[in-house]
């Protein structure tokens, strides 16, 4: 699981190295903030406030003016910082939209993305909203609203000079951000692989998205797995160094989490999320952020069957 202004946390890398580090790849998943600014992005218009959304917000969070909203920023296009540190992508986008229509602020924490669901159990963050797929196992801990669907895709080097395909990686060095489903189905490729008498595959877990592609364009590993607009979108950044190999597969929806148990919280940011697609915000979202419209949703459901 993440271009100057649109040379985000990606070209940073290059110069410094970065789901948690933080834009900036020093590797440090601590508790910088960025607070998205009220009015939205200038080609995104403010969205208007909904009051009986907004109602049903519980006055424990509502009562602050705000929703605290934990967050790995280095996943572009979805959720990074760009190169002046301010958070950007599709994610805080569509946020702080619903925010919006809830009459409240969001700010985005920045955290490891293996500790953010976590964190909203302990009631640390009011909210997640990081390129998190709805899968079985997340919603038995927590609330999950679907808003977007994505698959895995592969990345390799320019011309795969490796000759590699995501049905035979026996042997070969993948790398992948930890705390990912991308993790879970390496580990099942390679069990596969030494089932059969194969190589295991040399898989290289690292905290942040972009230092996965760094570690790729710098030839430490052989690919990359992760969702599927976020390889687009690193293909596109790093000037034909890299290319996409096969289709996605495994698509699932995207989902923004909330604590279990959220009742009418769940349904007003649902409901904020259902008014954006039906109003039209959310496709000029999708439209800024070059994200495929085959992977845009009609209907926000909570908990959908995973």
């Amino acid at each position: 699981m993440k271009a100057l202004a649109l040379l985000p946390a990606f070209a940073l890398v290059g110069l410094t190295m970065a789901c948690g580090a933080g834009g900036s790849g020093a590797g440090d998943a601590g508790g910088n903030s960025s607070a998205a600014a009220p009015g939205g992005s200038a080609d995104i218009p403010a969205a208007a406030k909904d009051d009986k959304l907004a109602a049903m917000v519980p006055a424990a969070i509502s009562a602050d003016g705000k929703i605290l909203v934990g967050q790995d920023q280095s996943y572009p296009p979805n959720e990074f910082q760009d190169e002046s540190g301010k958070v950007s992508g599709f994610d805080v986008d569509l946020g702080t939209a619903i925010g919006q229509k809830l009459g409240l602020k969001m700010e985005f924490q920045n955290a490891a993305f293996d500790g953010i669901i976590v964190g909203v159990e302990a009631g640390k963050y009011e909210m997640a909203m990081s390129s998190f797929s709805i899968n079985a196992e997340r919603l038995q801990t927590v609330d999950m609203i679907s808003y977007y669907k994505a698959g895995t895709s592969m990345a390799v080097l320019k011309g795969n000079p490796d000759k590699l395909s995501v049905d035979d990686l026996c042997g070969k060095k993948m790398g992948v951000q930890k705390g990912t489903t991308q993790v879970d189905d390496l580990q099942k490729r390679s069990d596969a692989c030494t089932a059969a008498g194969k190589p295991a595959i040399e898989v290289t877990q690292l905290q942040a998205q972009t230092d996965v592609n760094l570690a790729l364009t710098a030839k430490r590993v052989q690919g990359e797995l992760a969702d599927s607009p976020v390889v687009d979108y690193a293909v596109k950044q790093t000037g034909g160094q890299l290319e996409v190999v096969g289709a996605p597969y495994d698509t699932a929806p995207y989902g923004i989490v909330l604590k279990k148990g959220s009742g009418d919280y769940g349904k007003a940011v649902q409901g904020a999320a259902q008014a954006l697609i039906t109003d039209g915000t959310y496709k000029k979202i999708l439209e800024k952020w070059g994200l495929s419209s085959a992977g845009a949703v009609a209907t926000s459901e909570i908990n959908p069957a995973s």
